[in-house]
């Protein structure tokens, strides 16, 4: 744990680690309270297209939880910087929440349900059968698929539910084309939160809940990982996988009462 607390920067998951549905987590503040008191470079770095960051801010602050608004780095807006960096001014369809359009207009991205260039799905409870036909359509003349993140589920408080992968698949197998996935674990958003914290691989740690998401990101990317199983991966699936985290904890209050223990016996 020792080694954890070392660490200069945090890039942690939200869905499963910080809050499940309109829950906060046990031990969440404290965990919070901690890197703001040891002044730790910290960025909140969710697969979740659906919100914008000052969504996200005033979302903790009505669970009681208070966090700066830069501390928010979203697939949406990694989608709306990939899509930019490739092709700016691309014309885009555009199935998701405000968060995504929103990220996509600041990015100079056009909306486009003529002959776009792009769709990008993300999350969404409206994916509907029309915006089905019409992805698939504008994917066989051409339009290049990406999608907004690789989850297949995402947690809520009574269980799980659909996300992007399974939004896609529909499209996928529809058209023969496969879906280029710009969330987590693609690299590219994991050296974004890098660089917006400015730290080095080496000194940050990525917490979350997932191990085909979160903790192969991390591992790939050079991080310390830390899985909590207050998510969607239990101690037994993470047994499965072919790789392992390098700290299995029941969540991130774990880490405050650890480190105070040690501090004690020293």
């Amino acid at each position: 744990m020792e080694q954890l607390r070392g660490k200069k920067g945090f890039l942690i998951d939200m869905d499963g680690v910080i809050y499940q549905g309109r829950r906060l987590l046990p031990g969440v503040r404290e965990f919070v309270d901690w890197l703001y008191r040891e002044e730790k470079r910290f960025l909140f770095l969710t697969n979740s297209s659906r919100h914008t960051p000052r969504e996200l801010q005033k979302r903790l602050a009505r669970m009681g939880l208070e966090v700066d608004e830069s501390r928010f780095y979203t697939s949406a807006l990694a989608t709306a910087g990939f899509i930019a960096g490739q092709m700016p001014g691309a014309g885009v369809y555009a199935v998701g929440d405000h968060g995504l359009l929103n990220a996509l207009y600041d990015a100079g991205i056009n909306i486009n349900e003529v002959d776009p260039d792009y769709v990008i799905i993300g999350e969404t409870t409206g994916y509907s059968y029309d915006n089905m036909a019409k992805a698939m359509r504008f994917v066989q003349q051409g339009a290049r698929l990406i999608g907004t993140n690789y989850d297949l589920t995402g947690p809520v408080e009574d269980g799980i539910v659909p996300a992007c992968r399974a939004l896609v698949a529909p499209i996928e197998l529809t058209t023969g084309k496969t879906a280029y996935f710009v969330g987590k674990p693609n690299p590219l958003m994991m050296r974004t939160g890098l660089r917006l914290l400015g730290v080095h691989s080496e000194e940050t740690a990525i917490i979350g809940d997932r191990m085909d998401t979160d903790i192969v990101a991390g591992i790939e990317s050079g991080l310390d990982t830390v899985l909590v199983l207050s998510g969607v991966t239990g101690r037994a699936e993470a047994e499965a996988f072919p790789y392992r985290p390098r700290l299995i904890l029941e969540g991130v209050g774990d880490i405050v009462p650890a480190a105070r223990g040690e501090e004690a016996a020293s």
